[in-house]
């Protein structure tokens, strides 16, 4: 672990203990009362490194349902191949509640795209439980006398096509749709860089091996706030509460460029409704006033969701994204 992604997993760390491991929630003493679901530890599968953004937000969701729900909430992390290695061990899990997955969108969607063929089926494996959070995310580069702006970026994109390089934590994440939605909108063609994960991406880009990433908020907010990064527009409609100073992509001058990389928690397929519904009021109080405020430091907005609700994003975006990917004249792999 390089000493960038050491600090901030020590950031995290302390995040997680400032938010107070014994505390309940109020359905919690019922639940261990009644002798009810969960009888023993529960694993959350996250299909990517320790030390990213998803890898923290499973972690905090997972201290938050141990205190209330008595029995320890375990992450497991399966990284590589863009998902492909960690999500077919939560697809093929028992479907009683003791193995689920706190997944990035880009493994429920954009991958149908990439791939010519996943090891598993992102809407038929799956039961959905709830969507958790939106990341908006923020073009990011260490060179800040060379690309002040994202006019300088984009000029330097058009005079070299192909040469400049953005990072990305794996074909279909995040970054590499808000690559590829930059190419789209501005007709200009960049170097794409995979990793296998958002911190090993990111950790590349303040070094400068690569010059740019789509990066999600909370993965370039510490960056950004230190100097290490310099920040030239978000991909939203609206100027970030943490980054007030950064101009949105269309105040910059590329309009349409508005991305959010949203998480969601599922379970295996065929997993029975009525447990599926507590988990999802399970979810829905831990993310209380406390742990909302504390999220939002880091740019990060709580968005939970029914079950149909995250269901029909899943099956949206799956066709928005498959569109991208086809207009941006990506091949699938």
């Amino acid at each position: 672990m390089t000493r960038s992604q050491l600090l901030s997993r020590r950031r995290w760390m302390r995040w997680f203990s400032a938010l107070g491991a014994g505390s309940a929630l109020p359905f919690g003493t019922a639940a261990r009362a009644q002798g009810k679901y969960p009888e023993q530890p529960v694993k959350l599968i996250v299909a990517l490194p320790a030390g990213g953004s998803v890898d923290m937000v499973a972690r905090a969701l997972a201290q938050r349902l141990a205190s209330a729900l008595g029995q320890p909430w375990i992450v497991d992390n399966r990284a590589g191949g863009s998902g492909q290695i960690g999500m077919p061990v939560a697809a093929r899990a028992a479907a009683d509640g003791y193995t689920l997955t706190v997944s990035p969108a880009s493994f429920l969607t954009t991958n149908k795209s990439v791939f010519k063929k996943l090891p598993y089926d992102p809407e038929a494996d799956f039961a959905p439980v709830s969507r958790l959070v939106n990341q908006p995310m923020v073009l990011v580069v260490k060179d800040k006398q060379k690309y002040p702006t994202v006019a300088a970026l984009l000029a330097a994109a058009r005079a070299a096509p192909g040469n400049l390089t953005y990072a990305s934590s794996g074909d279909g994440s995040p970054q590499h749709l808000g690559g590829l939605l930059f190419e789209t909108r501005t007709q200009t063609k960049l170097l794409h860089v995979p990793y296998r994960g958002g911190a090993l991406a990111i950790n590349d880009t303040i070094g400068g091996q690569v010059e740019a990433m789509f990066a999600v908020m909370p993965e370039a907010v510490p960056h950004v706030q230190t100097g290490r990064l310099h920040a030239l527009g978000v991909m939203s409609p609206k100027r970030s509460p943490v980054m007030p100073q950064v101009p949105t992509m269309a105040e910059a001058g590329i309009a349409g460029l508005d991305l959010s990389a949203w998480m969601a928690l599922l379970a295996p397929a065929k997993t029975p409704r009525a447990l599926i519904d507590q988990l999802n009021r399970a979810v829905a109080t831990a993310f209380d006033a406390e742990l909302r405020a504390k999220l939002a430091e880091s740019g990060i907005e709580v968005a939970t969701s029914t079950p149909e609700e995250l269901q029909q994003l899943i099956a949206r975006d799956i066709k928005l994204h498959a569109e991208l990917v086809m207009a941006a004249g990506l091949v699938p792999q």
